[in-house]
């Protein structure tokens, strides 16, 4: 996933106003956790947007299991420890307390199976009082086989569109990435790649938190619209 894309990531999600993001997520964890620390991890950081603003009010560990948009992370944000890890199989040896996992990240667990192992991982994680957070990927009636999408951002000295094509197959979603890019030096290149992930119900969340013994709490609106899933592990 973005093995190919991992330069133009950035761009082509530029739409998405991440600071905004960051001070809703803020809000939410002084809202819900209980412990009194400020150590936060994020899984599947990506290129580190939301770390960029969140390292403010907090000591933040980054993770992600693609290395290519690690070193943008981590060229973005130098004082920040990342680690390349797959978010249903990682051991840090530490506790924190507050986890996000934002932005279709948890989608690609692909899996009901994995999805319940990603948040078991993720509570070992998790100190007591503190929280999960997790903004879900598509929904299993959101997505539609056929569907068409196309981003595009036209920068001073590079254009970059991305075609989207989706296609769903019971609880399966493959997206493919047709990419152009074009600059003045090299003219215009060609390539693909392709994006699996799972499609979950209210109920998967829910029970994936709850069979955790996790306390939950659903925000409907979330950070984009989309909703956001909020596990609280109770104080011992």
């Amino acid at each position: 996933m973005y093995r190919k894309s991992a330069a133009f990531y950035d761009a082509i999600h530029s739409y998405k106003n991440y600071e905004r993001e960051a001070q809703i997520v803020h809000k939410l964890i002084w809202r819900y956790r209980l412990s009194t620390g400020r150590r936060l991890l994020d899984v599947g950081c990506g290129t580190g947007r939301h770390i960029e603003h969140l390292q403010k009010d907090y000591a933040v560990i980054g993770l992600d299991v693609n290395p290519e948009l690690l070193k943008i992370a981590h060229q973005r944000c130098p004082d920040v420890e990342f680690y390349e890890a797959d978010m249903v199989d990682f051991a840090l040896g530490i506790q924190v307390d507050v986890i996000t996992c934002l932005f279709d990240a948890i989608g690609y667990v692909q899996t009901l199976p994995r999805l319940q192992q990603a948040l078991r991982v993720m509570k070992r994680h998790l100190r007591p009082g503190g929280v999960i957070l997790i903004e879900p990927g598509p929904a299993l009636d959101e997505v539609h086989s056929g569907t068409l999408r196309t981003l595009c951002v036209e920068e001073p000295d590079r254009h970059v569109s991305c075609m989207i094509l989706e296609t769903v197959q019971g609880r399966a979603y493959r997206a493919e990435h047709h990419y152009l890019v074009g600059t003045p030096q090299d003219g215009v290149c060609y390539f693909s790649e392709q994006h699996n992930q799972g499609l979950f119900t209210h109920d998967d969340y829910l029970g994936a938190l709850y069979e955790n013994e996790l306390d939950v709490v659903h925000e409907r609106e979330g950070l984009t619209g989309r909703g956001l899933y909020i596990g609280i592990r109770p104080l011992d």
